[in-house]
């Protein structure tokens, strides 16, 4: 994605404008549309800058050809919802099971925050993060469940500010019964047998 900073700065002039602030005359908001631009781009929208496939690059070989399903919990998630762009936030708990290749621990993290932190759905979120592991990482099962606390539900209309929104997607061996079995297994930190 390509931010037009001049265009985007001008918007949010507009916005202040037609709430009945002018930046131009109230020190308070002249530096306004200038922050709310950088947040976007270095914050909340710097996911489109990330390339997935090359997030990949790094991956080992299974050499030792493992069957751990490896998890990673508590991985911070912000984003911001496209409908009334405003911010959401929690975490996420990813799972796979190594194919041909392992991933560092990072890599897991970085996807997770790449597909984040665009505007974007909270299922889509979890859904690219499952489609890459399986096809860029090779897994042979996926898992992402993501529990976001959403602004637009905090803080507008019903005003829950407890609720809790929790997305899970899988692909793969995890799709099998056997398979939900040992994921279950491995996310409540159990040994198996």
């Amino acid at each position: 994605m390509s931010l037009n900073h001049a265009l985007a700065q001008r918007a949010v002039a507009d916005l202040l404008a037609a709430l009945g602030h002018d930046p131009k005359d109230e020190p308070d908001f002249a530096q306004t549309p200038e922050l709310v631009v950088e947040a976007l781009e270095r914050d909340w929208l710097c996911g489109y800058e990330v390339d997935i496939p090359n997030l990949f690059a790094g991956a080992l070989k299974n050499t030792l050809k493992t069957t751990a399903i490896v998890v990673v919990s508590g991985i911070a998630v912000s984003c911001l919802c496209p409908h009334h762009l405003l911010p959401s936030e929690g975490t996420a708990t990813v799972a796979y099971l190594p194919g041909e290749v392992v991933l560092g621990l990072g890599t897991v993290a970085r996807l997770v925050d790449a597909y984040a932190r665009r505007l974007t759905l909270q299922e889509q979120i979890g859904q690219n993060v499952v489609l890459s592991l399986m096809q860029q990482g090779r897994a042979k099962a996926a898992y992402c469940r993501l529990e976001l606390r959403h602004g637009c539900l905090r803080l507008r209309g019903p005003k829950q500010r407890d609720a809790l929104v929790t997305s899970t997607h899988m692909a793969g061996a995890f799709e099998t019964p056997l398979g939900q079995s040992q994921l279950a297994v491995a996310l409540r930190g159990e040994q198996p047998g």
